[in-house]
């Protein structure tokens, strides 16, 4: 039997979004980043992950509020999969998942856990999910380990490619989580720009004090549209507020751009609300 990081038979019903190191992994290694997760964030992550890849009993042994999991007993997670035999039956495997979240490669000692919990409760895999890399000690130490003890379970591990091809299905999953994408800005970008337009083209909109619209504003309301319209230019500058409403052309530019952050946002477009 051989552990996942060889190339896997395409009809391997437990190769969730595996690939080809030469061909099809390596454009994808840039193009997914959890550097802006912590440990329970990643965790968090694997969890919904599981159930979007259908999953069900899905059990995050976190056993604290607090940000470590020292309860976790050498697997984060249990899950099932449903299986389903040719005549019909239905049964479900057990997984235990161990999330690694590592700026360098997973090594060997921290996958003795699973192993240890997997080899005394008998699961049908065990599973690691590693935010990068597992390090080729690792790989190794896996390998020998199969070979020597002949396990009653597969053993499993997904890295950043894997995740990455999962991901691209799952978009919606990496904008919940917070998970960084070359070819899409992080969420709180996205969020923080819309902010800015929206503030711009509600300052563009007030009325200059001294003007006929000015005026015709009850004095207190006007005093506190005055007092948010000084923040707004320590902010950003009144020379740049104002070079946004010097013609049209740059007033629709401001206007567009507001639209589009929130049309992404999930608006309807054209929506220009302040």
């Amino acid at each position: 039997m051989t552990v996942m990081g060889d190339r896997m038979n395409d009809d391997d019903p437990d190769d969730f979004g595996s690939h080809d190191e030469d061909e099809e992994a390596l454009p994808l290694l840039s193009s997914v980043s959890f550097e802006g997760l912590d440990w329970t964030e990643f965790e968090d992550f694997c969890h919904d992950l599981l159930i979007e890849l259908g999953f069900v009993n899905v059990d995050w042994r976190k056993g604290t509020p607090k940000q470590a999991s020292p309860s976790d007993r050498g697997r984060d997670l249990v899950a099932q999969l449903e299986r389903r035999d040719v005549d019909g039956h239905v049964y479900y495997e057990t997984w235990f998942v161990d999330c690694k979240h590592y700026k360098a490669g997973v090594p060997p000692e921290a996958l003795a856990g699973l192993t240890t919990w997997a080899q005394t409760e008998r699961p049908a895999v065990a599973l690691v999910i590693a935010s990068g890399f597992l390090s080729n000690a690792a790989k190794d130490w896996l390998s020998q380990y199969e070979t020597n003890n002949h396990p009653p379970f597969r053993l499993r591990y997904w890295e950043r490619p894997q995740l990455s091809d999962m991901i691209s299905d799952n978009m919606d999953l990496a904008w919940k989580h917070g998970v960084s994408l070359s070819t899409l800005r992080p969420v709180a970008d996205i969020i923080a720009a819309e902010n800015e337009m929206y503030e711009k083209v509600w300052y563009g909109r007030k009325p200059q004090a001294g003007s006929d619209r000015a005026r015709s504003l009850d004095p207190e309301i006007e005093n506190r549209m005055r007092a948010i319209m000084t923040g707004v230019e320590a902010k950003y500058g009144e020379e740049e507020l104002m070079r946004h409403v010097e013609s049209d052309f740059d007033w629709g530019m401001l206007s567009g751009k507001l639209s589009a952050l929130r049309w992404v946002l999930g608006e309807d477009w054209d929506f220009l609300d302040t």
